[in-house]
């Protein structure tokens, strides 16, 4: 993409009424445009950062057996009445509308229920199971304040992925699969080592759920945290008898803030009764099935990226979810002799397959510098009379501020490396 052609341009200041940091910068460096309270829409630089974690989200997914569909968003009463769901005081953040040839409809804010009687129709016998599905679809909930910019909206994007397992101890095998994947999504997302496995309630379901939290001032939950263990208890259930559960000391444990990244939690049999998912096990009993559902939010971790890793100047992206690998800079000075050797860099690299923002505009070197630290593409690649005079072009790193002189013959391999 030639940075002239891009509709979007940097802002020097974000909206008066925007306090989080990662809408401020996303907004500043024009990924994404806020259309009110609660609601952003992504722009080409943000589209690509998104569709990049849906990405690796999807890989992780599919790697312990996830099967992708799309359910609808529009939901019929039915199913939730009887779930007893339906009740604005079960699901408080329904957005509901009347149709105009009278009944009521929701916009969804989870999938349990429609996708449990899906799931009725296609499993009949223990043969027919396990089954896991996900989707990534937007979910709608009538917050009453958002806040935390992309991290807390009314409308966003929710990997939500549900298994159907024949009894507990095939549902907790998957379960721990789930954790291990989510883990590895942090890794490549570059949250890995900030991110925990976290107790937390487990409400009318079981004793505990599990919450994935990233150590943040910006975040709005408090976890009691063991390094050492890797794992954390939320404040919420923070008790000496859940202390005990787990064999952890509170001397051993520091309170720190967080950011919920992801969840995961059992649900048992409580939908597949109500709605009838059953099978007949080897003895041709009708037996319910036990169900969990996954959680994790492309846009909240695109936001909680830019919380955690941006510095004074701007974003840093980490390589796997950058909206190009290489930020090529042309510094002409009206020099024809650079401008052709920038244009010719720009298409070598895109015969390598190296996804290349090229800044080919008519403004001042400070500019552009500027905006690419604010927009924090992982490699730049700056072409200038010092540099076709020293044999080369200067690659620097985004997170490092390493700067080095490339022959033309190495750049290739070094933007891959």
């Amino acid at each position: 993409m030639r940075q002239s052609q891009l509709f979007t341009k940097t802002r020097k200041q974000a909206p008066k009424d925007e306090v989080a940091k990662n809408a401020q910068l996303l907004i500043r460096a024009g990924f994404i445009h806020k259309e009110m309270a609660g609601a952003y829409s992504y722009l080409p630089l943000g589209l690509r950062v998104l569709n990049n974690i849906v990405q690796i989200i999807r890989e992780e997914m599919d790697a312990i057996g996830g099967q992708e569909m799309i359910l609808t968003a529009l939901q019929s009463p039915n199913n939730w009445k009887k779930s007893d769901r339906w009740r604005d005081d079960a699901i408080d953040v329904w957005f509901k509308t009347e149709l105009k040839g009278g009944g009521e409809l929701g916009l969804a804010t989870t999938h349990e229920e429609p996708l449990t009687a899906l799931m009725s129709e296609y499993v009949q016998s223990y043969k027919d199971l396990p089954k896991y599905v996900y989707q990534f679809q937007t979910k709608f909930r009538n917050e009453l304040r958002a806040k935390s910019g992309i991290m807390r909206t009314r409308e966003f994007v929710m990997k939500d992925l549900y298994s159907f397992s024949r009894n507990e101890e095939e549902f907790r095998t998957f379960y721990e699969e789930v954790a291990k994947a989510y883990m590895k999504v942090f890794a490549r997302i570059g949250l890995g080592d900030k991110t925990f496995r976290t107790f937390a309630s487990g409400g009318s379901f079981s004793k505990f759920s599990d919450e994935f939290q990233t150590i943040c001032d910006a975040g709005e939950d408090t976890i009691h945290l063991h390094r050492g263990k890797g794992i954390a208890v939320n404040k919420e259930i923070y008790t000496d008898e859940i202390l005990a559960d787990l064999s952890l000391k509170k001397n051993e444990l520091e309170e720190v803030k967080a950011i919920e990244v992801g969840n995961i939690f059992p649900l048992g049999t409580r939908f597949s009764e109500v709605l009838g998912l059953t099978f007949k096990d080897e003895s041709g009993n009708a037996q319910p099935v036990v169900m969990g559902s996954y959680g994790l939010g492309p846009g909240r971790l695109m936001g909680t990226i830019v919380e955690v890793l941006s510095d004074e100047k701007g974003i840093v992206w980490p390589k796997e979810v950058a909206p190009f690998s290489a930020h090529l800079i042309s510094i002409s000075s009206g020099n024809s002799d650079v401008v052709a050797e920038a244009d010719r860099l720009y298409e070598l690299l895109r015969e390598h397959g190296i996804e290349t923002l090229y800044d080919d505009r008519d403004v001042r070197a400070g500019e552009k510098f500027a905006d690419a630290d604010l927009i924090g593409v992982p490699s730049r690649v700056v072409v200038s009379e010092k540099t076709m005079s020293e044999g080369g072009v200067e690659v620097s790193n985004r997170s490092n501020g390493g700067t080095a002189i490339v022959p033309d013959s190495e750049i290739v391999e070094r933007l891959r490396n």
